[in-house]
């Protein structure tokens, strides 16, 4: 197995071409030109052919949604896992033994099993823009598991990836696909709460998984040294021959705890936040990058060996005129109420807790002010909103429809339509780009903005 360097990376290139002004699409074009890599097409689906899945990472993650996905397809004939890949042997064996199907070490492999439509990237986040990138190059769609990418230079390229291959990508935060944030996003479209001004959200937790040590047991007889199912290709899940991530000597710790650390993770950023911000995304009136993220915080309890921080708060403005405002710690589990303000009334999307996709109703409760001279309270939006919403809050009911079928179900089905999905690409971007500025602020304990055109943070406001 080699892990020998391309000739010219994708990234490097991309970076390179941008400042020339070249459009992504152009970009990516003269790259494939350049390095003669062949993007394939994927084979045509027809409406009762069975869609077969490839897993990369067979993790906790990875091996829930593979569950999911075969789940899915038994009781719809829809799709099967035909392969798995993951650079533990264990893991490798385990999910290749329960579907009795081939199994890889090397994620190359597996993209070039001519049988596999699509693949689950379920890997660390460092892996997860090559991954995809090369399953796209290999005409596969993909189910991206969040946060999407490590970088905002991959989320560049993984949107111009998707406009060049026509290859169809879902991002793996399947709260996007609840219908609390469609009949949310319906509330906000209605008028229901005139100008939106801001949007808050927590996820806080305390407990032994919650904060990455105990709940994520170690194996100590697994290492590069392992014998047989014990071996883990180390060099491998580094990534540091794609300079996915720094080289670095065996670490237990690392590997099987990887979010405490940067090299692989934005923390609580990445593993929380992209819940809370992808749907949001989804319920406002368009997806928006923001204007100026900032970001604050500190490692408060868990004085180990980690590098992110256990307690975690992101402030972002965006250009159209609201906030955004994210709370959260690993080492307190009372929330924040999860609400969308406008200045004609509030949607309360979750009381007590973190925005949750199974709860029975959102409510809507219209802003209110009294009259001149009086007690008496009318709307803040005034005649118009009384007569068409009423002057009390309403509760808007929730379909319960299990979040995770209909996100896979809403992927299938996109493969067969060549639609976008429900967390498509860009949408997908407009997410991750706010909570990796967030990590950066945090990291260089300095305010950012956000310059689109460039695709790259200022230290400057950006001018329009």
């Amino acid at each position: 197995m080699s892990t020998a360097k391309e000739p010219l990376d994708r990234r490097d290139f991309l970076r390179t071409v941008g400042a020339t002004g070249l459009t992504l699409s152009a970009a990516n074009s003269a790259f494939a030109a350049r390095t003669g890599r062949k993007m394939t097409g994927g084979r045509v689906l027809g409406a009762n052919d069975r869609i077969n899945v490839g897993v990369l990472g067979y993790g906790g993650r990875g091996e829930y949604v593979a569950a999911q996905f075969a789940r899915y397809g038994q009781r719809n004939n829809a799709c099967q896992i035909v392969a798995v890949c993951d650079v533990w042997e264990k893991r490798k064996r385990q999910g290749a033994d329960l579907y009795k199907v081939k199994g890889y070490l090397d994620y190359r492999e597996l993209l070039a099993q001519p049988d596999v439509d699509a693949v689950i990237v379920a890997s660390p986040d460092h892996w997860h823009a090559k991954m995809a990138l090369d399953a796209m190059d290999q005409g596969k769609d993909v189910y991206l598991e969040k946060p999407m990418v490590h970088t905002n230079e991959e989320a560049r390229q993984l949107v111009a990836t998707v406009q060049e291959t026509k290859r169809v990508l879902q991002v793996g935060s399947q709260t996007t696909s609840a219908d609390i944030w469609w009949k949310a996003k319906k509330a906000i479209a209605d008028g229901m709460i005139g100008q939106m001004i801001m949007s808050q959200g927590s996820y806080h937790r305390n407990s032994f998984g919650g904060e990455w040590n105990d709940g994520w047991p170690i194996d100590k007889e697994a290492g590069p040294g392992g014998k047989n199912e014990n071996y883990i290709d180390w060099n491998m899940w580094l990534g540091s021959a794609f300079k996915l991530a720094p080289t670095r000597p065996y670490d237990a710790d690392r590997f099987f705890r990887f979010r405490k650390y940067w090299d692989y993770s934005g923390g609580i950023a990445t593993d929380l936040f992209y819940h809370v911000l992808a749907p949001l995304n989804i319920c406002w009136d368009e997806p928006q990058f923001p204007s100026k993220v900032t970001a604050t915080g500190g490692i408060y309890v868990f004085k180990d060996e980690r590098e992110v921080p256990d307690t975690f708060h992101l402030l972002a403005d965006y250009a159209k005129g609201h906030s955004l405002v994210l709370s959260s710690s690993m080492a307190n589990s009372q929330h924040i109420p999860g609400l969308i303000r406008g200045h004609a009334g509030t949607i309360v999307m979750v009381d007590h807790g973190q925005f949750e996709s199974m709860v029975p109703f959102i409510t809507v409760k219209p802003e209110m002010k009294s009259k001149p001279g009086s007690r008496e309270l009318q709307p803040i939006g005034g005649e118009a909103y009384a007569s068409k919403f009423g002057t009390k809050e309403i509760q808007i009911p929730i379909d319960q429809k299990d979040p995770m079928v209909a996100h896979i179900e809403n992927f299938l089905q996109c493969m067969r339509t060549r639609e976008k999905p429900h967390l498509d690409v860009e949408t997908g971007s407009k997410a991750v780009v706010v909570i990796n500025l967030a990590v950066q602020s945090y990291r260089e304990g300095r305010t950012l903005y956000w310059d689109e055109k460039k695709w790259k943070a200022s230290d400057k406001p950006v001018k329009a």
